[in-house]
């Protein structure tokens, strides 16, 4: 009797601790970076954030609302391509019509969201304020660049071209480094008046005002000097890059302010 009581009450003991345990070992793997990774939703809106204003430049599915600039006929037979759920530019396959994926609205006071990532090496861009028109070639001849740069890229030694700086006319306003090869990286684009911010991984890169003197003087003492129109808009299509590497995109999304 006594060691049946003895045995009972090492059993109970024993599935509790198994219990504890057990709920334990599974708290812990909710907890993790990797469970978050495989569970997160992308390219989707929360209620709050339709209640803000926020809309999908992206939907994960389809390229609605992007275009091949100066090209809208030849869009399907681009670079371009929904893949996995992201935004890819297939940059390499020689087979497809080559540019850049520009919006079908153009945009003036907003606040814009995106994850990218680049190929090893890669080099890319968003351009801001285009102006598509038989009159410009390409997006950057009138659109100022947020610059998309994998870390092993030779750029990322020059002050003027590292990632999230405004490219070849002012350096990252804060010291930031891009994620490693494969891993997403989080920017944000706000223009509010003709000023624009530009941000990195949650640090503030660059910071202009289109419509002073001191953007003009700095057009001026660049390359873009002799590029008339360019930089003098405040309003204008956002363009994708396609620039010889491949890149991804997702949860892009833009509110207008």
């Amino acid at each position: 009797m006594v060691r049946n009581i003895f045995l009972g009450a090492v059993i109970i003991v024993f599935l509790m601790v198994s219990c504890g345990t057990d709920g334990k070992s599974k708290k812990q793997t909710w907890r993790t970076k990797k469970w978050v990774a495989e569970n997160q939703v992308h390219n989707q809106l929360s209620a709050s954030e339709k209640e803000q204003g926020w809309v999908l430049l992206f939907d994960g599915e389809t390229l609605d609302g992007w275009h091949l600039y100066n090209k809208p006929d030849s869009t399907r037979f681009s670079a371009w391509e929904v893949r996995n759920g992201t935004l890819f530019c297939n940059a390499t396959n020689e087979n497809r019509v080559f540019g850049d994926l520009t919006t079908d609205k153009e945009y003036e006071d907003y606040e814009l969201v995106f994850d990218w990532k680049m190929a090893i090496r890669g080099n890319g861009g968003v351009f801001i304020n285009v102006q598509e028109s038989p009159q410009y070639q390409a997006t950057y001849q009138t659109g100022p660049e947020y610059q998309l740069l994998e870390p092993t890229h030779s750029d990322t030694n020059t002050p003027l071209k590292r990632a999230g700086c405004l490219w070849g006319i002012s350096p990252q306003h804060n010291p930031v480094e891009v994620h490693n090869t494969a891993q997403w990286n989080t920017s944000k684009i706000i223009q509010r008046n003709g000023k624009v911010e530009f941000y990195l991984n949650g640090k503030l890169t660059a910071k202009e005002d289109f419509t002073s003197t001191a953007w003009r003087d700095k057009i001026a003492a660049s390359r873009f000097k002799d590029t008339k129109g360019f930089g003098a808009a405040t309003q204008g299509k956002i363009a994708l890059q396609n620039w010889y590497f491949n890149a991804w995109f997702r949860n892009m999304k833009i509110r207008e302010l």
